[in-house]
């Protein structure tokens, strides 16, 4: 039961909670429904209820007094207030700027039409008064406010334009503005409208009237400016032309040194190319001969080391020949000393064989077999060491001899590269037997020769003069033009071919004699001169 009675309690309590949130929510609904509220740029307009303002009244003496009356409007502006939209009505009506462009055509005290631009900012006082005005006449067509405007400003703009010429309102545009503003305030206030600002944009004609009003003053400006223009172009060409003098001169001055600087160092130039041939020249001249030296120096050493070469195979043949002479005069020496002895012990075994003559003649059979042997053994030994001794001198003379043709050959290859020279006269030398033959075939022609006169001397003494007159002659050709003289070169050929076989005959072995092996060996030959 107890439970059942809370269970109870706790859904009548449900119950009225949300009954109190529906009742709130109702009375919420209600109050949004009825409360309204201006903005702070408009006005709240509420139609239905009454309200007392003061009202200005003029008495009969002309004094002013406010008397209290009511109105069926109620203006709240900035604010808000509770509506009954059952017996009550609200219009909210902006207070915001307004701007109102117009362009009026109308005509000047000296008869000129003229257009007129202008830009007004109007707006709804914000005073109860006014704006119980404009609810008045505009809470429904808010729009009208600019045409109403628009035709009062255009209106007072054509009855102000009558009354003042062109140039009048040219030069005094602001007291235009300001006297079209005070004519118009008055009325729009009537309308509840407050006129915040009025500015003349711009006044044109079609014919050209006010343009032609500034053209005597523009002319003026514009001929002091042409003046001005032409003295500033005048001073302007007199600096130019003084400039181009001057730079003309500072020109002609630049470019006499500049000429003057090529000059000098076009002969600077010329002389260092000069100076720079001619020891380029000393350098070629010094190069050359140089190489001239060089190769001179080159034909000397090698003609020295072919000579050397030869000096030293002929004192080499000759060392080795008195080397050989004398281990023959020591081996003949031996001889003679072993055969002293030889006869020495004959003639102790000669004694000795008178004493005992049976022992004598037994040791005589022996020591003359013993003798004999020794005698054969000696002499095949002396033999055999000869035939050696033959056999390596041969072989030493055969391998110096060729050593030296080997060097003297390798000498003559190198001087002839070394040296065109020589090379064109062994050229010249080997065909000299050449002319010369046919030089005689001329002669083998003829049958016989007779001499008439003369000084007694025969056909072969006049022949052989033509054949050295003839040879002579080739000799001064090659000589002019080759420049080699053959005379001398023959000459100098003939003597060092003579050396040559001079050597080569000294230096062949002789016959081997049958000696004995020499005591002490014979000294190392010396080695073979290295060809460069």
């Amino acid at each position: 039961m107890e439970l059942a009675g809370i269970v109870g309690i706790l859904v009548i309590v449900g119950i009225a909670v949300v009954a109190a949130v529906v009742i709130l929510l109702i009375l919420l609904l209600f109050a949004r429904s009825w409360i309204k509220v201006a903005r702070a740029d408009e006005a709240l307009v509420i139609s239905g209820r009454k309200q007392k303002v003061a009202r200005a009244v003029i008495g009969t003496d002309g004094t002013t007094r406010d008397e209290m009356s009511e109105s069926p409007v109620t203006v709240i502006v900035n604010g808000k207030s509770l509506v009954n939209p059952i017996t009550q009505r609200h219009e909210i009506i902006s207070l915001r700027s307004r701007q109102v462009s117009l362009n009026a055509e109308a005509q000047s005290l000296d008869s000129v039409t003229l257009n007129v631009d202008g830009v007004a900012i109007v707006k709804i006082g914000s005073d109860p008064i006014l704006v119980r005005r404009a609810a008045e006449r505009f809470a429904s067509q808010d729009k009208a406010i600019e045409q109403f405007t628009t035709e009062q400003l255009e209106g007072a703009l054509r009855g102000i334009v009558a009354t003042l010429s062109v140039v009048e309102l040219m030069r005094e545009r602001k007291k235009f503005s300001d006297q079209i503003a005070a004519d118009v305030s008055q009325e729009l206030a009537e309308q509840g409208l407050i006129l915040d600002s009025f500015q003349i944009k711009g006044i044109t004609d079609k014919v050209g009237y006010i343009q032609s009003l500034g053209a005597p003053e523009i002319q003026a400006k514009r001929q002091s400016a042409e003046i001005s223009q032409t003295n500033a172009d005048r001073a302007i060409n007199q600096k130019n032309i003084a400039n181009q003098e001057a730079n003309l001169v500072e020109q002609t001055a630049l470019d006499t040194n500049t000429a003057n600087a090529n000059a000098g160092i076009g002969r600077a130039r010329a002389e260092a190319e000069q100076a720079e041939q001619l020891a380029r020249a000393q350098a070629e001249q010094a190069v050359l001969q140089q190489q001239a030296e060089n190769r001179q120096a080159q034909l000397d050493a090698d003609v020295k080391r072919v000579a050397d070469a030869q000096r030293y195979e002929a004192e080499t043949r000759a060392q080795a020949e008195l080397y050989t002479r004398e281990r023959a005069a020591e081996a003949a020496a031996i001889e003679q000393v072993k055969q002293a002895e030889a006869r020495t012990r004959i003639a102790e075994q000669q004694a000795q064989a008178d004493k005992a003559k049976a022992d004598g003649e037994a040791a005589a059979a022996i020591a003359r077999a013993t003798g004999e042997a020794d005698a054969l053994r000696a002499q095949a030994e002396a033999e055999s060491e000869a035939r050696r001794l033959r056999a390596n001198a041969e072989a030493d003379a055969i391998r110096a001899e060729g050593e030296a043709r080997a060097a003297a050959v390798e000498a003559e290859a190198k001087a002839i590269a070394s040296n065109q020279d020589a090379f064109l006269s062994q050229r010249v030398l080997e065909t000299l037997p050449a002319i010369m033959a046919e030089f005689a075939k001329g002669y083998s022609t003829i049958g016989s020769v007779s001499i008439i006169g003369g000084s007694g001397d025969g056909a072969s003494d006049l022949v052989g003069a033509d054949s050295a007159k003839a040879l002579k002659s080739v000799f001064d050709s090659v000589s002019s033009a080759t420049g080699l003289d053959l005379a001398s070169i023959i000459q100098g050929q003939a003597v060092g071919r003579g050396i040559g076989e001079g050597v080569a005959a000294a230096s062949s072995p002789a016959p081997a004699k049958r000696e004995p092996k020499p005591t002490t060996p014979p000294p190392p030959a010396p080695p073979a001169p290295a060809a460069e």
